[in-house]
């Protein structure tokens, strides 16, 4: 088994290095596939440095503008080679630690897809009530519509069999990405299991990205491509 991970960046200069070390420190054989998303922070700089340690598994891609997450993931996976990909962010909320218990149920049959569960069974950070409620919402749309019965769609942890993921035709640039990828391997029937895993959440001021607009995009994403696409 080859796994492969996708990590799609933008302004992480103070978590990269660190995020790196810690996959390449996993017991897989791998490829990790790097996609800066046009960083305005200097994060690029350290990824033409760091890429030297590790060019004999790691790829590295610009964009030369910011299209989003949702943009990056979809380069990365013109380029995927493993037989299982797994997403992590670039920055420190999600612990490669946690990749055994993921890859689990796709290594013994069981699942074609692997959604982390934040709020279920492994620790977490306290942090913001409206989050957790808007992401509780939106599950349930989203479980409304597919017939799923997840209790964290919108986490960035999601594994899934190679082929699986290379059937879908992904279209979201941001984070509408995540619904999407749902919403997809749901009409594809896929088999999806859930597991728990850390997640070690980010303040604004400790660089979080996620806004309430970046709410309704997901609202609009899980109608759009439950109905429409």
């Amino acid at each position: 088994m080859k796994l492969t991970v996708v990590i799609p960046i933008y302004n992480e200069r103070d978590t990269i290095e660190l995020v790196l070390k810690r996959v390449d420190a996993v017991p897989y054989e791998k490829e990790i596939i790097l996609v800066d998303d046009a960083s305005i922070d200097g994060t690029r700089e350290i990824l033409e440095r760091l890429v030297w340690n590790y060019r004999d598994h790691v790829r590295l891609f610009f964009h030369q503008s910011n299209r989003g997450k949702g943009a990056a993931i979809r380069t990365a996976i013109e380029h995927i080679t493993g037989d299982i990909v797994i997403i992590q962010d670039a920055d420190l909320e999600y612990d490669p630690h946690d990749y055994p218990r993921l890859l689990e149920p796709i290594l013994e049959g069981h699942a074609d897809v692997v959604f982390g569960n934040r709020f279920h069974g492994g620790p977490h950070r306290v942090l913001y009530f409206w989050h957790y409620q808007g992401n509780r919402l939106l599950t349930t749309l989203c479980n409304m519509l597919t017939n799923l019965n997840l209790t964290d769609m919108e986490v960035g942890y999601k594994v899934f069999r190679a082929e699986a993921l290379q059937r879908l035709r992904l279209k979201s640039n941001r984070f509408g990405i995540e619904p999407e990828l749902t919403v997809k391997v749901a009409k594809l029937g896929c088999r999806i299991y859930e597991v728990p895993i850390a997640y070690h959440g980010r303040t604004y001021a400790e660089g979080k990205k996620i806004t309430w607009r970046d709410g309704l995009a997901a609202l609009y994403s899980i109608v759009r491509f439950r109905l429409f696409d």
